[in-house]
């Protein structure tokens, strides 16, 4: 990072119809609510100047999110209450800025920090079964079996795994399921995943249509082993 300028990890959300829009859309969207907002980005030099944004964790189209996370870098900066207004005032209705925060010189990217996200597992209106319990049945799931093995796709093939270590917490009640999963470049386990191992072990047929994903925050590890969400390794201006 250049010392002349300042690194700034922005939280928003991503609510609504916005579910259909790509992480792509998403970037370039961005670029221009930056613009709009008076942000003053930070550019790459050369012959094709860009601005100085990275994103964390790309959330897949069809999902809600709570805790999305982008990082940049800017020659100067509002303080974070007027800079949250000035881009919400320029933003879109279903996409709003939660958080707005200054990181250390030697804090690490977004992406480059993502290491779990918790996901909220709900019910679509009319697809829950009669009488299902939600929290009990993944529990007993859960926990009578050593190994919970699936087919992951990868870039070149099908893999089979078992994706039970990657499943660090559950809670939930029963009509909605939160878990805690890996997430990041090495281990990114999707919760659409889970629950498709979930319905087999019921023996139920699981529709695309059945749930509402949404991914409610993501969390960098501190050296202790901690959880915390990235906006936590940042600080208001």
């Amino acid at each position: 990072m250049n010392n002349s300028t300042i690194k700034i990890r922005i939280k928003f959300a991503k609510r609504g119809s916005l579910k259909f829009v790509g992480h792509l859309d998403i970037m370039r969207y961005f670029q221009k609510l930056i613009r709009r907002a008076g942000i003053d980005i930070a550019y790459s030099e050369g012959f094709n100047p860009h601005q100085k944004i990275s994103f964390a964790q790309p959330l897949g189209v069809g999902m809600l999110s709570e805790g999305e996370y982008v990082d940049l870098e800017v020659q100067s900066t509002f303080s974070s209450v007027e800079a949250i207004k000035r881009m919400n005032d320029a933003n879109v209705e279903d996409l709003e800025i939660l958080s707005y925060r200054k990181l250390s010189e030697n804090a690490g990217n977004a992406m480059a920090s993502v290491a779990a996200a918790d996901y909220e597992i709900a019910f679509r209106e009319n697809y829950k079964p009669a009488g299902f319990d939600f929290y009990k049945l993944f529990s007993e799931f859960f926990n009578s079996n050593n190994e919970i093995t699936v087919l992951k796709e990868t870039k070149k093939s099908q893999i089979e795994m078992d994706i039970k270590p990657f499943i660090y917490e559950y809670s939930g009640d029963s009509e909605r399921i939160v878990l805690k999963l890996s997430c990041g470049s090495v281990t990114n386990i999707k919760p659409e995943l889970v629950m498709e191992a979930f319905f087999k072990h019921l023996n139920m047929e699981l529709s695309p249509f059945t749930f509402i994903y949404t991914r409610l925050d993501v969390f960098g590890q501190k050296e202790s082993g901690e959880f915390i969400p990235l906006e936590s390794f940042g600080e208001d201006i």
